[in-house]
């Protein structure tokens, strides 16, 4: 459940590594939210050692700070000062909605959580976002550092994932066309964006229209407004119950969802990485790995890298007894996959992009799993197959 929250507004995230597309996006609020105000934090002053603070209406801005660098992180400074400065607008009264715009790289789960933590309500979570980027984006593996965009020396996100967690995360986005120097959106990549994340809130906002004339202004406000719950987005993005993408074939986009009831062999799956992570635009999911069958593993990858982890254990390896101590939630998802042999151990990936080869993606799929004989061998087998992924998960 969602922290009932202190006395004063409510508050709404609005992030996006699209910065013109969250500018209109927080423009819009504004103007439908008479009295509305805006928090931002500008991250990009970090090298020099501190973090500017703004916080601006309609009319501009009403005043401006520094915070200094916590631990030589932007990030940590942020979340220091972010609930003091809703401390004394909950204190001044008179503020409908404060509207907390992120920099360009911070993504907006930590933030909901911080504000939440804080004794706040958040009522809505947004991500802007220029259709018309989503591709380009979605393919950019270099380093956030490379473009000014990482929020501490330590950043080691790229711009690809950290686009796919902010557009992953939040249930509303805020759809920017149009926009200057921008390119026109097509089909391609409105389609894109709906396949990517099907179960979002779409609002098309226009780009400098006058205050409290188009319909789908007001659209955003409400969606700003809506309600927000913190535990169940975080448990939307955990492999082990994420709300995946469905299959889908449509204007040149196509997901597929992939599920088995057969372990890979560490050696083949390893060997065909590569091919696996440059296959699609993006591709996450959970997949389970012959000798490692205590271990659920997540599989992410985005712009041409992959980031592969340990998420825990697959509930098939805990005793009974440990099952009150996982969520409900997590009970629920494996309950959907429970097998009478496996339990809940499963390859389950989903791979969305344009130009998608689905058939060899398969085929290049099916020959990293066991083959018959080999599955038929049984775990005490599987337990002596060399261990290809040790370097790579760092065991």
């Amino acid at each position: 459940m969602s922290h009932p929250g202190r006395p004063g507004p409510p508050v709404v995230i609005v992030g996006g590594l699209h910065a013109e597309a969250r500018g209109a996006a927080v423009a819009r609020l504004l103007a439908d939210v008479p009295g509305s105000v805006v928090l931002h934090h500008d991250l990009a002053t970090a090298t020099a050692g501190t973090v500017v603070r703004t916080v601006r209406d309609a009319t501009g801005i009403l005043s401006a700070g520094e915070a200094p660098l916590v631990n030589d992180c932007a990030c940590c400074a942020l979340r220091e000062d972010l609930v003091p400065e809703l401390v004394r607008l909950a204190e001044a009264g008179g503020t409908p909605l404060a509207v907390v715009e992120l920099w360009d790289s911070v993504e907006p789960k930590a933030m909901a959580e911080v504000v939440t933590a804080g004794g706040f309500t958040v009522t809505g979570v947004i991500t802007a976002v220029d259709p018309a980027l989503v591709l380009p984006y979605l393919g950019n593996g270099d380093d956030l550092a490379e473009g000014g965009l990482a929020a501490a020396a330590t950043d080691r996100r790229t711009v690809a994932d950290t686009f796919a967690r902010q557009l992953e995360y939040a249930p509303v986005l805020a759809l920017a066309d149009s926009l200057p120097g921008s390119p026109e959106a097509d089909d391609e990549d409105r389609e894109l964006l709906a396949q990517l994340h099907p179960t979002a809130r779409r609002v098309p906002i226009g780009h400098g229209d006058p205050a409290g004339a188009p319909p789908a202004s007001s659209e955003l406000a409400r969606a700003a407004l809506a309600g927000f719950d913190v535990e169940a987005a975080a448990a939307a993005q955990h492999p082990a119950c994420a709300l995946l993408p469905a299959e889908a074939d449509a204007h040149g986009v196509t997901t597929l969802v992939w599920h088995r009831r057969r372990p890979f062999h560490p050696e083949r799956l390893y060997a065909a990485l590569e091919d696996l992570t440059c296959a699609a635009a993006r591709s996450r999911g959970r997949f389970w790995l012959a000798g490692k069958g205590d271990t659920l593993l997540h599989w992410d990858a985005a712009g041409g890298a992959l980031c592969v982890e340990g998420a825990g254990p697959w509930l098939a390896s805990l005793p009974d007894a440990a099952w009150e101590l996982v969520p409900p939630v997590r009970r629920a998802a494996a309950a959907l996959d429970w097998h009478p042999e496996h339990g809940d151990r499963c390859q389950h990936l989903v791979f969305t992009s344009p130009g998608l080869d689905r058939d060899g993606l398969e085929r290049l799929l099916e020959s990293c799993l066991l083959t018959d004989a080999e599955y038929a061998a049984g775990q005490a087998a599987w337990e002596r197959l060399p261990p290809a992924f040790d370097a790579f998960l760092e065991v």
